[in-house]
């Protein structure tokens, strides 16, 4: 019964006489009774879900504006909303359409992106809103392609941007007759002649660069910073506390698109247009942040090495570049962006680790401290003083938007719940986190999820689940996808084998050149920890992941039979194929020659080779426009399947780059098709 109709009857039943008034009270106590009883999660409850995320405090610390996502079905997309409240959570309410939200220095307008007004300009613009103000937003800009990474000077005169500046054609055909009056010819070619040409959930790549540009907070043309053509700025740009200048990451030299994990900070200066490379270490250096005294700049880095897995740490050196340190030697973990103390004495950051997020601080001694403490994940966006506010979760409650001071970190408040009203009545199902002992005495972490209601006594399917990267991490955060299985009684097992992030640089890096390998080991002793507690059913263990994930089902399937289904979404299943098809040249640095110099090291790490061996059904998932890891990986392996008369089905979703669920339709197809799978093949033969 609907809260709807539970009112509408408590309504009818008000009109009772006096004398019926036992009866009006009993009625009421089992609507409300029927109103508490407890469910199990669906994919109807999706539709209405939604995530919080960039929470950031106005300079004056009494406001804190955040981004909202939520699920149109209609037009099939996420469409992301700004709201604002005060400090506390008290009047949360919707202040527009947008996103990208950022306050001026003086707190009294708030930039933000975007899709254009004017007529003829219909992408993204940036917007100012007035507080205080009636009246709608006023559109700043008219540009021809999108802004991103904006950036307010400190005088709060200027919002700095970057956007792609397009270059001259590598090549123009000669001799062609021009195109006659009214026709309709086809669109000419892509003319390529850069290494990296493509990119996942954006297509070929527009000959050109990511170039710097401000524009006046009040309107107006904007006007380009920056123009030497080697490298894209990237995000993460910062002004400096005169506004004169703005530090951005780069790599400013000839033939920047064959360097390997190289990059420096520069800065230019907004009126002389003169660059300045304040960094030249071998490595990266990115997200410059200013202190507030403007005497220094602190910034995430990694030094240069041909391992798969590289680490960053943090670093502060003086505003023109000198006495640089690294002020996390002694952290084993990576670092996020920086947040600098209100005193310039020190820097907060978030730091990601054995499964949880907290935030941590670095003096300019080096010296570090755990800021925050607890089972959950925990991201810090913005702080005012000693006062911040980030985004919260945990493996029962969805992300939500939280603030707490540095000063009392264990007082943490939650100032939204922005699913309590579809999950006010849904029971998930229990969260265990499990350490066991892999081959060559390697510790593993993992989690397992059981159903509501769960007996010890009885026995469950096992669902298997493998994330992707490989270099990230598994977490304590709301799991949807995880709930969804438990809700349908298996009992899910995710784990993060060696390769995976949060547990130290060897450990990230213990599969060098042996991708796939023993993290195939770290897997199954999971699997045979959850067995050994007795409550799994081992005739219907199922498995699944993408990716990365997709690599080890598929390599899983050819090492053993012990599932009875599995589902390998969005693979690389051939190496040998996959290195000069996969959008950027960067995967090639991961095997220790050429395929066309010695190709056994591809071949011998290829899921494809093991085909012969899988006698589990096996299903495959990927997007159509997938440039990641293109769809041509997954029918080869599907063909190999196919040929073997191993049961298969090969699902192709429209509209998909890199994964199966950007579209919210393809979301619940997805979970969908792999409850149908499981179904069809629940247990082995």
């Amino acid at each position: 019964m609907c809260i709807r109709d539970r009112l509408t009857i408590v309504k009818s039943l008000i009109n009772l006489t006096m004398k019926n008034a036992l009866s009006f009270v009993f009625i009421l106590s089992i609507i409300f009774a029927q109103g508490q009883e407890k469910t199990r999660l669906s994919l109807e409850h999706y539709k209405n879900y939604e995530w919080t995320s960039n929470p950031t405090l106005s300079p004056d610390g009494e406001q804190i504006l955040y981004s909202r996502t939520w699920i149109n079905l209609v037009d099939d997309k996420r469409e992301t909303d700004l709201w604002i409240m005060n400090k506390d959570g008290s009047t949360n309410r919707f202040f527009l359409k947008g996103s990208s939200g950022k306050w001026s220095p003086d707190g009294s307008k708030i930039a933000f992106t975007n899709k254009g007004e004017s007529e003829g300009i219909n992408g993204t613009q940036i917007f100012v809103k007035y507080l205080g103000v009636e009246g709608e937003p006023t559109q700043i800009t008219k540009l021809e392609k999108s802004p991103s990474s904006l950036e307010w000077s400190p005088d709060g005169q200027y919002i700095a941007f970057t956007m792609h500046v397009s270059s001259e054609p590598a090549l123009k055909p000669k001799g062609v007759p021009k195109k006659p009056k009214g026709a309709d010819w086809t669109k000419a070619p892509q003319v390529i002649d850069q290494v990296d040409y493509s990119q996942d959930r954006i297509g070929f790549i527009e000959r050109g660069y990511r170039q710097l540009f401000i524009v006046s907070a009040e309107g107006g043309t904007a006007r380009q910073i920056t123009f030497d053509e080697y490298d894209d700025v990237s995000s993460g740009i910062a002004w400096s506390k005169d506004s004169k200048t703005i530090l951005f990451s780069s790599y400013q030299k000839p033939e920047a698109e064959y360097a390997r994990g190289q990059s420096n900070l520069y800065s230019v200066n907004i009126n002389t247009l003169n660059v300045k490379e304040l960094t030249s270490r071998e490595g990266t250096e990115s997200s410059p942040r200013v202190s507030p005294d403007g005497s220094k700049i602190a910034f995430v880095g990694s030094t240069f090495s041909k391992n798969f897995y590289n680490d960053r740490k943090m670093y502060i050196m003086d505003a023109d570049g000198s006495n640089l340190k690294c002020v996390t030697s002694n952290l084993d973990q990576t670092p996020s962006s920086p947040f600098w103390s209100s005193n310039s004495l020190g820097v907060y950051f978030n730091v990601r680790e054995f499964g949880q997020s907290n935030v941590y601080h670095a003096n300019l001694k080096g010296n570090v401290k755990k800021i925050t403490k607890g089972n959950h994940m925990l991201t810090m966006n913005d702080m005012v003083g000693t006062d911040a506010v980030g985004t919260w979760s945990d493996p029962s409650n969805p992300s939500d938007i939280i603030s707490f001071s540095t000063k009392k970190s264990n007082n943490i408040n939650q100032l939204t719940k922005v699913n309590e009203d579809i999950f006010y009545n849904v029971e998930f199902g229990e969260v265990e986190e499990v350490t066991y002992e892999s081959v060559d005495g390697k510790k593993v972490q993992g989690w397992i999820v059981k159903p509501p209601g769960f007996d010890l006594n009885k026995k469950y399917p096992l669902v298997l689940r493998i994330h992707g990267g490989p270099h990230s991490m598994y977490n304590v955060g709301f799991n949807y996808n995880f709930q969804l299985h438990a809700a349908q009684d298996q009992v899910v097992l995710y784990t993060n084998p060696r390769g995976s992030t949060g547990y130290g640089y060897d450990f990230a890096n213990a599969i060098q050149n042996a991708y796939p390998g023993n993290d195939y080991d770290d897997i199954m002793a999971g699997v045979d920890e959850v067995i050994s507690r007795g409550y799994i059913d081992e005739n219907k263990m199922y498995v699944y992941g993408g990716s990365g994930g997709g690599v080890l089902t598929s390599w899983i399937v050819g090492k053993t039979d012990r599932f009875a289904a599995a589902s390998v979404n969005y693979p690389v299943t051939n190496w040998f194929s996959f290195v000069g098809t996969t959008d950027g040249a960067g995967w090639y640095n991961n095997f220790e020659k050429y395929p066309w110099e010695d190709p056994s090291e591809h071949i011998i790490r290829s899921p494809l080779m093991y085909v012969g061996n899988v006698k589990t059904p096996t299903m495959l998932m990927c997007g159509e426009e997938d440039l990641r890891t293109p769809i041509s990986q997954t029918e080869e392996y599907y063909q190999a399947l196919k040929m073997n008369k191993v049961p298969t089905v090969m699902i192709r979703f429209n509209k998909e780059y890199h994964g199966t669920s950007r579209k919210p339709s393809n979301f619940l197809r997805t979970h969908g098709y792999i409850n149908a799978w499981f179904d069809k093949h629940s247990t082995r033969e």
